[in-house]
């Protein structure tokens, strides 16, 4: 489920507003592989944050979770998807709060509120897995540059351009919001370029402002 710099269009513009859901859900579980699940992610998590995602492996996370290392392969296959799957914990969440959370970022608020309130937690959620996000990109991001989360994303936001009637390209609207958000995007500037969180945030606000209120043609 992890989001990646989009290549190609993925802007579902040409539709009417949808009703969304978190992607990815998967098949209900036993309550038993659930809970060992949950543990091991909340293991894989844990470690992230003390070590950076480079430096988890798969022997480790099995140690911290006080499981035999063939329990994790089974349950992940290969790092790679153990990356994919603590993207996708955090990602659930990330979409809960967007889908279904209170207001602003939820449902009740007014579309330009929402569209504020969107750009803000993403950008937080961004930095706050970025290692986790960057290693998921570079195990699977040329496999999977598409992903349904980042359809997700694009589909929220085309559907708050629409009800905020935006003027206006929506397909090359919501491309543009997107790849603010990136991760690859969020990254350069946070840690490469070492722009604050909050001029970043503050950033997407003037953007947002731009797309809601341009100026007056000459």
């Amino acid at each position: 489920m992890h989001p990646e710099t989009p290549p190609h269009t993925v802007s579902p513009v040409d539709h009417p507003t949808r009703t969304l859901a978190v992607v990815d859900q998967g098949p209900p579980e036993r309550a038993d592989a659930a809970r060992n699940r949950a543990r091991l992610l909340e293991a894989g998590a844990r470690m992230v944050e003390e070590l950076g995602a480079e430096n988890v492996t798969m022997e480790a996370v099995a140690a911290a979770a006080s499981v035999g290392k063939g329990t994790v392969y089974r349950r992940f296959g290969d790092r790679a998807g153990l990356m994919a799957a603590l993207v996708d914990d955090a990602e659930r969440s990330y979409q809960e709060s967007f889908l279904s959370g209170p207001a602003p970022l939820g449902p009740g608020a007014p579309p330009e509120q929402r569209l504020r309130a969107f750009g803000i937690a993403t950008i937080r959620h961004e930095i706050r897995h970025r290692d986790v996000l960057l290693e998921a990109r570079r195990e699977h991001g040329r496999r999977h540059a598409v992903t349904p989360a980042l359809g997700l994303r694009a589909t929220h936001l085309s559907n708050l351009l629409r009800e905020a009637d935006v003027a206006g390209d929506l397909q090359i609207l919501t491309e543009v919001l997107l790849s603010y958000l990136s991760t690859g995007f969020v990254n350069h500037l946070h840690t490469r370029r070492g722009v604050p969180a909050e001029r970043i945030e503050a950033g997407w606000n003037d953007l947002v402002d731009r797309v809601l209120c341009p100026a007056s043609k000459p």
